[in-house]
């Protein structure tokens, strides 16, 4: 089986890419939405860490960006209660598309928190800033602050880059990016 990872800025168009390659994805941000909705676990060491914002279960993504607004630091709080569960729906994922050629990784923080196995391909998503900052600013709960205390956890764009094998250019044309996954993948197969 061939991993392979995209990787690139909040809003470049990472799951947009993903779908394109017409093979099995793991989407982390899928999976962290799945587990505030369903994971009582998770619920209750949250509410235990942050008490003042975590009252009701499921968690909601309200609660989470006054948390993040309030302190900085409680952004790191909530990541070491919730990356161990996405690792364990990575594993889960992985292991029921063990006899797949390909599987696509979608998930945000890949490089920083240490999921690349050598062997792994990854995908550097460009996009211009203009862009994604129009498309971020779209986004239901876009909070400036919440951003920026995201982009922190973020290795530079400059450093992802050099860590990947390829580049991508998306500008959001559907028919150029099908094209330009396509090479990639007759490139790797």
């Amino acid at each position: 089986m061939i991993r392979i990872a995209l990787v690139g800025d909040i809003g470049s168009g990472k799951t947009f890419i993903s779908r394109l390659f017409r093979y099995p994805v793991f989407n982390a941000d899928e999976s962290v939405a799945k587990i505030y909705l369903k994971n009582k676990k998770v619920y209750h060491k949250l509410k235990k860490e942050l008490p003042e914002f975590f009252t009701k279960f499921p968690v909601k993504k309200n609660e989470l960006i006054k948390s993040i607004i309030k302190n900085k630091d409680n952004i790191k709080k909530i990541s070491t209660i919730v990356h161990p569960e996405v690792r364990k729906d990575l594993q889960k994922f992985t292991k029921k598309n063990i006899k797949k050629k390909v599987i696509i990784l979608d998930i945000p923080l890949y490089l920083e928190n240490r999921l690349n196995k050598k062997k792994d391909v990854v995908i550097f998503i460009q996009s211009s800033r203009k862009e994604v900052l129009k498309r971020i600013k779209k986004r239901k709960n876009y909070n400036k602050l919440v951003l920026q205390r995201l982009k922190k956890l973020q290795l530079p764009l400059k450093r992802k880059k050099k860590k990947s094998h390829y580049v991508i250019k998306n500008n959001f044309d559907e028919n150029f990016a099908r094209k330009k996954v396509q090479n990639i993948l007759d490139k790797i197969l």
